[in-house]
């Protein structure tokens, strides 16, 4: 079914094919006809199946369509988690809307608000935000929400598990009333369930594939492997597989950059991308593994909703996650967009119990195994280096004092006094 069936006007349709997609994906195909009839939504799918399109898209097609003459308002608002996300979202605003006359912008914290206050005074007509930043902008009256017509959440299941419910609700209730929401989510839990019942009215309920499942065209592998060894056998699967694009997952931000620094000694070209670098710093990351500029990108939970990368050969867990959630964000990296992806964990003997969550949460037995090929055996460190022997060549005789011996004055009985050298007086 081509894009054009949905009834998207002649300009969207262009960007669309100017971007490469030609054909629109199941949750595509569900929810940009009940986006585009004015219904709210509930839409749940697994990562990586194409839920941004299925959001932004309507947008477009609505206020190209509306768009008017005057000061550009902003009419469209989309709540994200991440700061990662909110740029995505942009882009693909940007990039679906380049023959349409409408503005976006993207609003996070870690940068510098004037910017943002001097584009947002220009007009906008779409705003992908995270909460925090968006409160500073409406505690500071420096954007206008009244004529809002539509409200995305997006990744609405990581924003209540980051703490956001209370941002969220602030924020939803200093808007108009007559709007259309639509929420977006990998799972529904009874939270959302509850946000969803306050803030939609009769939404349409659209579930693809099975709750909690990661997608289909992801291969799992589990790996059983001791802490000690698993930077050994991370570099035994990158040169023996011949890995291009590998996103590897850490739990903690020391962990991301340990692990990069150790890839980066063995001549890996590595970069770790983590909430405690700055924005631009984990921006320039990010286009940098995009452009395959590094083989392997390094990151956090925290950053694993902003990652939209598409040709991601490998994900692979270093450390099994925590939480059961984030096993299916961290391998929805790959295989997105109905591609094919691999994703591999690390387990240590310590991280079964978390494998086990894991294993619960999917609904799929996830059994550990040996890698082939790979010397379950500590790599020896290397070997001191020799000191270099000192010369066996005899050693000079000192020279003899160049200083020449002084006469000794005689006393009155003829014996030489002994000499003094008289001192200097300081000067003041």
């Amino acid at each position: 079914m081509p894009f054009k069936t949905f009834g998207l006007s002649d300009p969207l349709v262009q960007g669309i094919l100017a971007t490469g997609y030609t054909a629109p994906t199941e949750i595509q195909s569900q929810a940009i006809p009940a986006a585009i009839a004015g219904s709210d939504l509930i839409a749940c799918a697994q990562t990586g199946t194409g839920k941004t399109a299925a959001f932004v898209l309507p947008i477009l097609d609505r206020l190209s369509h509306e768009r008017g003459g005057g000061k550009r308002v902003v009419r469209a608002l989309i709540l994200t988690p991440t700061r990662e996300l909110a740029v995505q979202i942009e882009r693909s605003i940007v990039g679906y809307g380049r023959f349409t006359d409408l503005k976006a912008l993207a609003v996070y914290g870690g940068v510098n608000i004037g910017s943002q206050i001097q584009s947002l005074r220009r007009g906008v007509d779409i705003v992908v935000a995270t909460p925090g930043r968006l409160i500073d902008h409406m505690q500071r009256n420096t954007i206008k929400l009244s004529a809002l017509e539509v409200l995305v959440l997006d990744e609405a299941d990581r924003m209540l598990d980051m703490g956001f419910i209370n941002d969220v609700r602030r924020i939803v209730g200093g808007l108009p009333r007559k709007r259309q929401t639509m929420l977006f989510s990998a799972t529904i839990s009874p939270e959302i369930k509850s946000l969803a019942s306050d803030m939609l009215k009769s939404p349409k309920v659209i579930q693809i594939g099975r709750p909690r499942n990661p997608i289909d065209t992801i291969t799992q592998h589990i790996y059983s492997v001791e802490k000690p060894l698993k930077m050994d056998l991370l570099l035994h699967m990158i040169e023996e597989w011949r890995m291009f694009s590998v996103l590897v997952f850490s739990r903690t931000k020391h962990g991301a950059d340990k692990i990069s620094r150790k890839l980066k000694r063995a001549g890996v070209v590595a970069i770790s991308i983590h909430s405690g670098r700055t924005q631009n710093q984990r921006q320039r990351a990010l286009d940098g593994f995009r452009a395959g500029k590094y083989q392997v990108m390094v990151a956090t939970d925290i950053a694993a909703r902003g990652i939209d990368v598409e040709g991601i050969s490998h994900v692979i867990n270093y450390d099994v996650p925590t939480h059961a959630e984030d096993y299916v964000h961290r391998i929805g990296r790959t295989g997105r967009a109905e591609a094919t992806g691999d994703a591999i964990t690390f387990v240590s003997s310590e991280e079964q119990k978390y494998l086990t969550q894991v294993s619960k949460f999917i609904g799929r037995k996830l059994k550990a195994q040996k890698c082939k090929g790979f010397s379950y055996v500590k790599s020896p460190p290397p070997e001191p280096k020799t000191p270099t022997p000192r010369s066996s060549k005899p050693s000079k005789k000192p020279k003899p004092s160049q200083r020449k011996e002084l006469p000794r004055s005689k006393s009155a009985s003829g014996a030489k006094k002994p000499y003094h050298r008289r001192r200097k007086r300081s000067r003041n």
